[in-house]
């Protein structure tokens, strides 16, 4: 389990929070990345911010869009992947399943992944487009894999992105820490649970 100290995490970060963008709550949507049973343990830590972030986004419509990382034919689907951690989460398994928390509502979007990043070989760009989305909020697991590659692909895309802080976590916080400071640098605005609240008053 990642073990973050929040204040010096955010004064290690600050040259990197030089640039500033206010989410729009008209053109967002936030990507709540993998929250599932596999990653329990390493979610555990920010669970609760990501939750408030939910029901915030959800008081000012923010479309939410949950992605379940899965596969079901790991010859055909699984690729490097599966070569490089030797498993892979199943489709229908318990691993599989979202975490008991993570409450799914109708007008949510569920979107099922097989890669790091939440664009590959999805209809998540569409989707975004459809609904005139300019602004991406990233949180979820792991920082420096999935929100990292989605948070990337995003901004390729010309998405304005948003990582949080402290509404993302990974299995050490070394890698925690230098995956936000290279997202500051070139990709995405930082910022906490608590700022992106305040923005959707």
């Amino acid at each position: 389990m990642m073990k973050v100290d929040f204040e010096k995490t955010l004064k290690e970060l600050k040259p990197y929070r030089e640039r500033k963008a206010v989410v729009d709550p008209e053109r967002a949507a936030i990507l709540v990345i993998d929250l599932q049973n596999y990653f329990k343990q390493i979610a555990q830590p920010v669970l609760g911010n990501i939750l408030k972030v939910i029901q915030s986004c959800r008081k000012t419509n923010v479309p939410i869009i949950f992605t379940q990382h899965g596969h079901t034919d790991p010859p055909s689907d699984g690729g490097v992947l599966e070569k490089w951690w030797g498993e892979l989460i199943m489709a229908g398994t318990e691993d599989w399943k979202f975490l008991p928390e993570v409450v799914i509502k109708e007008e949510d979007i569920v979107l099922p992944k097989k890669r790091y990043s939440a664009f590959f070989e999805t209809d998540l760009d569409e989707k975004l487009r459809e609904r005139g989305i300019k602004d991406l909020i990233i949180s979820g697991v792991m920082t420096n894999l999935c929100c990292e590659t989605t948070a990337r692909d995003a901004f390729m895309r010309d998405y304005r992105v948003f990582i949080l802080i402290d509404g993302t976590a990974t299995r050490k916080s070394e890698l925690h820490l230098a995956t936000l400071k290279n997202l500051g640098f070139g990709f995405a605005y930082l910022l906490t649970c608590e700022e992106l609240i305040q923005m959707l008053k």
